[in-house]
């Protein structure tokens, strides 16, 4: 179990991260979402001790910095290139393991779970930016931690490679393990993460299960076809009694909200009303974070045409 409480952290009196506090369950893969500049690195950096700043997190009940092994515990990935400029990549994760008394088959099982055995004796320097994010997450695999914290692991990834993580991510959850990512991949989180913590401007916006988050979104909607769109959408707003709401169209396309496709349908038959198509559009993890983050964007387009401060 992951538990951040009261993070906070400022630059320049500019706070970037806010009274920030959430949890990590294990054999859950949590999605870490927010605009750019939101702070979710710096959350991160926080959690790990890597920045001084308000609060704490404890893995296990146990704080990152008093871990006598931590790479045994906790792996993390949050830059995938610090790597020595003349050592291999097998060299580089066998000095890693030394420090803590990993043995080098375990340095050789990551490089072929990552997909790198075949590279394992070249320079990362000549490496890909995706070969480079392959080997960091080596490196955060290497103690067999029971948790891991990402920043953005598919950063270069191709779509064979975005799917690979993906895969390896909830394989790696459903054995127990607490797992923390980061990504602006939208679509792949949808499909790999089952509870969401979503920020805006360092503070948290929300934080709970996926399928809870997409289900109270106002973008779900039953749109229904039928040449009697005006009285169906009268009988609709009588169910509804302002807990929802129903448009209808002159050219016969019905818009509810509050409630299930199966009960406007039953509402329908009820009352002797012809229905030609009944879709229930269900609102995309992107239609979501949109939603919810639609006013935290540290930078916002004014639109075409126009530029800032005279540069393009």
């Amino acid at each position: 179990m992951i538990e951040a409480r009261g993070l906070g952290k400022s630059y320049g009196g500019k706070p970037a991260v806010t009274d920030l506090s959430f949890d990590v369950r294990p054999g859950t893969v949590t999605g870490f979402l927010g605009p750019n500049g939101a702070g979710k690195s710096t959350t991160m950096r926080l959690m790990l001790g890597l920045d001084r700043g308000a609060g704490s997190t404890t893995f296990d009940g146990r704080p990152f910095d008093t871990i006598r092994q931590p790479m045994r515990e906790v792996g993390a990935l949050l830059e995938a290139k610090p790597f020595h400029p003349t050592r291999t990549a097998r060299n580089h994760l066998r000095v890693l393991a030394a420090g803590h008394r990993i043995p080098d088959r375990r340095v050789d099982e990551v490089l072929g779970l990552v997909g790198l055995s075949e590279v394992a004796r070249k320079k990362p320097s000549t490496f890909s930016m995706g070969m480079g994010q392959r080997l960091g997450l080596a490196a955060a695999l290497l103690g067999d931690p029971h948790t891991l914290i990402l920043d953005e692991p598919a950063n270069g990834l191709d779509p064979q490679g975005i799917r690979w993580m993906r895969d390896l991510l909830k394989r790696l959850a459903s054995e127990g393990r607490s797992v923390l990512v980061s990504s602006h991949l939208l679509s792949e989180m949808a499909l790999m993460a089952d509870e969401l913590v979503v920020l805006g401007r360092g503070r948290l916006i929300t934080h709970g299960p996926v399928a809870e988050l997409t289900g109270r979104s106002a973008g779900n909607r039953v749109l229904v076809r039928t040449p009697q769109a005006r009285e169906l959408a009268s009988l609709v707003g009588a169910r509804l009694a302002g807990t929802g709401s129903v448009q209808a169209t002159d050219d016969g396309e019905v818009s509810v909200t509050g409630l299930s496709a199966q009960e406007v349908g039953d509402l329908a038959f009820e009352h002797r009303i012809r229905v030609h198509g009944l879709t229930a559009q269900q609102a995309s993890l992107e239609d979501v974070f949109l939603e919810l983050t639609g006013g935290d964007e540290e930078f916002r387009a004014r639109g075409a045409g126009h530029h800032e401060g005279g540069r393009a």
